[in-house]
């Protein structure tokens, strides 16, 4: 093993609003069966990196119950494993996370003991397929100090959400702004670095000394014009599901034949924790039309250009429409639902009508049920 993995999933985003309230970002559930952590372990697994560590802090009882067992991701072995940290108190340490950076140091004990030369960091909040090994041989071809992975932005996509860079020609990284108010940049790094372990545990050493925390505005950032950092480009599907508009349309773009071909049919595959459901039940009179229904469903009404997620029952005479449906949720009959988010574990009642009109609504009505 060349590589060791660092999986940092502990943040929030306000920007999911509701939808993080309960649950972390990287356990949002993502096309129907899957939650987003599962993007990164599948690409962890598939680039045969066996240890692979995952940091967890905010709201983490459903992700953490979703990694109660590495054998899902093939990390349940003798050597290596799948490793879940949350922010412990010692006598040394009494915080919790306080950036990238300081979850790192809390945890660095585990880097001292791995055997591994380099590290791959990155974070569960995006959908990709990606082989790490790639952007390692990228990274000791070019010699590099950090190597970033990085892709062009579609025309209209808001770069001020992620941190954006302008490399030479020889693809080294000159600038780097970390969320800017006006990018000047249209290439933006996906949060997937490669550094040499021996050299991240000098530098995470040192940001620990100085009171520093966040690894991009602290190491990249700070460190760009002292280190050799390489940008790696890609063109492949990326997508970061951090704010709310981004959720919806990170699983309105599985609808795509070619995306969920892409993800779900070329190799390798993604997996995910597999729940003992029936499959999906179509009862006399539904019409489902270009829609992802997963299993444990019931539909009794019309869906269209949708994706329901597991155990949803849809009543009669339900119409669902560019909407997305989260686990466990009971739709009474007569109910229409259209460019919306309904929260999991939700009991929508008959008769009401739900419908974004100015964007994407979400929907939470106010039960006892937890949304996990």
């Amino acid at each position: 093993m060349r590589a060791v993995g660092i999986i940092l999933a502990g943040g929030n985003s306000n920007k999911m609003r509701e939808l993080t309230q309960k649950r972390a970002v990287a356990a949002m559930p993502i096309a129907g069966s899957y939650r987003a952590i599962d993007f990164a372990l599948s690409n962890m697994t598939n680039s045969h990196i066996q240890k692979v560590a995952v940091l967890t802090q905010y709201n983490a009882r459903s992700l953490n119950e979703h990694l109660n067992s590495s054998k899902w991701w093939d990390f349940g072995r003798k050597q290596g494993g799948l490793y879940v940290f949350t922010p412990t108190i010692t006598a040394d340490n009494g915080y919790w996370y306080r950036g990238t950076a300081d979850a790192i140091y809390q945890n660095l004990d585990f880097l001292k003991k791995c055997h591994e030369p380099y590290v791959i960091i990155t974070s569960g909040d995006a959908v990709y397929k990606m082989d790490y090994n790639k952007v390692l041989e990228y990274h000791i071809a070019k010699k590099a100090d950090i190597t970033i992975v990085c892709r062009d932005l579609q025309p209209g996509e808001d770069a001020t959400r992620f941190g954006t860079l302008k490399m030479d020609e020889t693809m080294r990284v000159e600038e780097f702004e970390e969320k800017p108010m006006m990018a000047a940049y249209n290439t933006i790094s996906t949060g997937i670095y490669i550094i040499r372990r021996r050299q991240l545990i000098d530098l995470i050493e040192h940001c620990a000394e100085e009171e520093r925390h966040d690894f991009v505005t602290d190491i990249l950032i700070r460190y760009k014009n002292l280190k050799k950092i390489y940008g790696y480009k890609i063109k492949d599907y990326w997508s970061n599901i951090a704010t709310v508009d981004a959720y919806y349309k990170t699983n309105m773009d599985f609808l795509k034949p070619e995306v969920r071909n892409y993800f779900f049919k070329e190799y390798p595959g993604i997996y995910s924790k597999v729940s003992d459901l029936p499959p999906a039940k179509y009862n006399p009179g539904a019409v489902v039309k270009n829609s992802l229904v997963a299993s444990g469903s019931i539909i009794n009404g019309t869906v269209e250009n949708s994706v329901l997620f597991k155990k949803t029952f849809v009543g009669n005479n339900c119409v669902i429409k560019n909407s997305i449906i989260l686990n466990d949720v009971y739709l009474g009959d007569n109910t229409y639902i259209e460019n919306c988010i309904v929260e999991s574990r939700d009991t929508i009642r008959a008769n009401t009508r739900h419908v974004g009109e100015n964007g994407v609504k979400i929907v939470v009505e106010k039960n006892e049920r937890y949304a996990l």
